[in-house]
C-alpha cells in the first residue's frame, strides 16, 4: 500500500496551536509498554496491536480470534500475567513484517508521540500481516503506510 493521508475534524486542526500533550501514565511507562506489545506480537499471538498514548490503552487482535479484539488498559498490558490471556503462537507464516521490525516500529511511534507539544502522536498502530502502520495525531490527521516505508520516514516528516 502506498501512503495514504487523511484530514480529520477541521474544528480539531483549527485549534491545534491552543493545545499540547499532556505526559500520560502510558508516556511515563512507554518502555515496558512497548516491550510488552513486542513480546505480545512475536510470540502470542497478536499480528494487529493499536495503543492509545493520550488514553493509557492498548487493543489487541489475536490471529487465534481476529474476529474479536480486545482492549486492555495500562496495568494489564504491563503486568506479565498479560501473556497468560494470549497461548503462545508461532509468528504469522503470512506476516508481510519481519518480526526484527516490530521493535523499530514501537519506537517510531514512541517518538512521534514525543517530538512536538502541539503536534503530536495520540495513537498508533501496526498490523504484521499486512504490513500497515497506522497514525492518529493531534490534529485529527490520520496516516496510513507500509511499515518499511513509516521506518524510512525521519520524525520531522511528519510535522
Amino acid at each position: 500500500m502506498t501512503w495514504l493521508q487523511l484530514k480529520g475534524d477541521p474544528a480539531i486542526r483549527q485549534g491545534l496551536f491552543s493545545q499540547c500533550r499532556v505526559e500520560s501514565d502510558m508516556d511515563r511507562n512507554v518502555d515496558g509498554v512497548l516491550a510488552m506489545v513486542d513480546a505480545l506480537m512475536r510470540e502470542r499471538g497478536i499480528f494487529h496491536a493499536k495503543l492509545h498514548f493520550s488514553s493509557n490503552r492498548a487493543t489487541l487482535w489475536p490471529a487465534a480470534d481476529p474476529m474479536r479484539y480486545r482492549v486492555h488498559v495500562l496495568d494489564e498490558i504491563l503486568s506479565p500475567d498479560i501473556s497468560l490471556a494470549y497461548p503462545e503462537s508461532a509468528y504469522p507464516a503470512e506476516a508481510c513484517v519481519a518480526p526484527g521490525l516490530i521493535r523499530p516500529v514501537l519506537e517510531r511511534l514512541k517518538e512521534l508521540r514525543q517530538v512536538d507539544e502541539n503536534m503530536y502522536l495520540r495513537a498508533g498502530s501496526l498490523n504484521v500481516v499486512n504490513g500497515l502502520v497506522g497514525l492518529n495525531f493531534s490534529c485529527d490527521g490520520s496516516h496510513y503506510l507500509g511499515a518499511e516505508e513509516f521506518l524510512s520516514r525521519d520524525t520531522r516528516f511528519w510535522l
